[in-house]
């Protein structure tokens, strides 16, 4: 971002248009249907664990965490991430990610799961869920289910169906 002043910045309920019309530009209406959605519609975001990325004023992109549990085990779903297509392949996906990641770990979560390409979020540290070990709701790419351990080891013994937080239920 040598080129650009970027600001990551917690995201704010003011956000949300904002936010939804660049998931509108960048994922369209397809995205409604993935997995990931599906654990979405029950379950908010979590404001202080999601961010915006801008540029003076203008939002160029946004991430997003929400409470989940795998099996009995809590944990947070990373996602979606996006920046405006104008903005990608300047480092400011990489700086959404390790800001989320590094308050999730000062918030003492230990795991980050999400559905996306293990080379581009191998870079943060995701690595591919063992095949069986986690289930989503819904058809989901086992291939591109993704974790990450904010404390090591905490993945091991973790199994079961992906699902909302109901601790954190609308």
């Amino acid at each position: 971002m040598s080129d650009l002043s970027l600001t990551i910045l917690p995201e704010t309920a003011n956000d949300a248009q904002a936010i939804e019309r660049l998931h509108e530009r960048t994922f369209g209406p397809g995205r409604f249907v993935l997995s990931a959605y599906r654990l979405r519609e029950r379950v908010d975001h979590l404001l202080d664990l999601s961010f915006t990325a801008r540029i003076g004023t203008l939002m160029v992109g946004s991430v997003r965490q929400l409470p989940i549990c795998v099996g009995d085990t809590k944990a947070l779903m990373l996602g979606p991430l996006t920046v405006e297509p104008p903005f990608r392949s300047r480092g400011v996906g990489r700086a959404l990610l390790e800001r989320a990641l590094s308050e999730a770990k000062a918030k003492r979560h230990r795991l980050v799961l999400l559905v996306g390409d293990q080379p581009y979020y191998g870079r943060v540290g995701f690595q591919q869920v063992p095949k069986g070990r986690a289930t989503m709701p819904g058809p989901v790419d086992y291939n591109r289910l993704l974790v990450a351990e904010l404390e090591s080891g905490a993945f091991e013994g973790v199994s079961g169906t992906i699902r909302p937080d109901w601790d954190y239920a609308r």
